[in-house]
C-alpha cells in the first residue's frame, strides 16, 4: 500500500467514525490539521487526505473547514499551535507523524485525535496498546523502530567491512529513542561501533557535521525527522561528497 492509499484508508476509516454519529445533522465540521513541517513539504499527505474526505462526502467550503497549523520543523511551537486549534473549537485534530501526536497528548485536550504515520505508538506512550488504544486516540502506525537494526544488517551486506556507523537523530523525537535502542542491540550482534549525533534545530548542523567528520565513520544513517527533511539540501552534499556510504 502506497502513501496515497494509506491516507485514503485513513480518511475513510478512522476519521469517518467520529463524524458518523452526527452525520444526520446539517452542520459544518471543523477539522484541525497539525503538521510537523510546512504545507509545501506535506502536500503529498494533505492532497490524498482531502480527496479521501471528498469521497466520503465531506467537501471544504460546504460541510467541512480544515484549519491547518504547521510547526515548520520547530517542535517547540506545538503547544501554541494546539492552543490555537482548541480556541477554534475544532471537532477533531488530525496529525501526521509521532512528534505532533505526542504534543497533542501532552496538551491533554479532550478533542478526538486521529493520527497517521506514527512510529511505535505503544513504545512512545501514545497509546496503551494497538488493539485497545484507549482515551480519545485512534489512527495508524507506519514506522517501526526495529527497522534501524534491519538497516544495519542491510548495510553490512552491502559493505561487509563496515565497522563504524554514525546516526543523525533528533533527541526531541521520542521515536528516535526507541530507534537508538534497537540500533545498539543490532550493533552488538554485528560487532559495529555506533556514534549518535543529535540535531534539534537548524543551527546545530555545522557542529554535528564536525563531530561526525572527527569520527570518520564508514557510513551515516539519517533517521526520519522533519528537521532533516527541511535541511536535506545541507545534508545531501555532505553525503554525496564523501567516499563512504551515507
Amino acid at each position: 500500500m502506497d502513501r496515497r492509499q494509506l491516507l485514503v484508508v485513513f480518511g475513510t476509516g478512522a476519521l469517518a467514525a467520529p463524524f458518523a454519529v452526527r452525520a444526520q445533522q446539517q452542520k459544518v465540521y471543523r477539522i484541525g490539521f497539525l503538521g510537523n513541517s510546512t504545507a509545501a513539504l506535506e502536500a503529498n499527505l494533505v492532497a490524498p487526505f482531502r480527496e479521501g474526505l471528498r469521497d466520503l462526502g465531506y467537501v471544504e467550503g460546504r460541510n467541512i473547514v480544515i484549519e491547518y497549523r504547521w510547526a515548520e520543523g520547530k517542535y517547540e511551537r506545538f503547544p501554541e499551535l494546539i492552543a490555537e486549534l482548541v480556541a477554534l473549537n475544532v471537532d477533531i485534530i488530525v496529525t501526521a507523524g509521532t512528534p505532533a501526536a505526542l504534543a497533542v497528548k501532552r496538551a491533554m485536550v479532550r478533542i478526538p485525535l486521529v493520527m497517521a504515520a506514527v512510529g511505535d505508538p505503544v513504545g512512545t506512550g501514545l497509546v496503551a496498546s494497538l488493539a485497545r488504544p484507549g482515551g480519545n486516540f485512534t489512527g495508524l502506525t507506519a514506522i517501526a523502530p526495529d527497522l534501524e537494526g534491519k538497516r544495519l544488517e542491510l548495510l553490512r551486506e552491502v559493505v561487509p567491512k563496515v565497522s563504524h556507523v554514525s546516526f543523525l537523530l533528533n533527541p526531541d523525537n521520542a521515536l528516535h529513542t526507541a530507534s537508538e535502542k534497537q540500533a545498539r542491540a543490532a550493533a552488538k550482534v554485528l560487532h559495529v561501533d555506533l556514534q549518535f549525533v543529535g540535531v534539534r534545530e537548524d543551527s546545530h548542523f555545522d557542529q554535528a557535521f564536525d563531530t561526525i567528520a572527527k569520527e570518520r565513520p564508514d557510513a551515516l544513517i539519517v533517521l526520519a525527522d522533519r528537521v532533516f527533511l527541511h535541511n536535506r539540501a545541507r545534508i545531501v552534499p555532505i553525503c554525496t561528497g564523501a567516499p563512504r556510504p551515507m
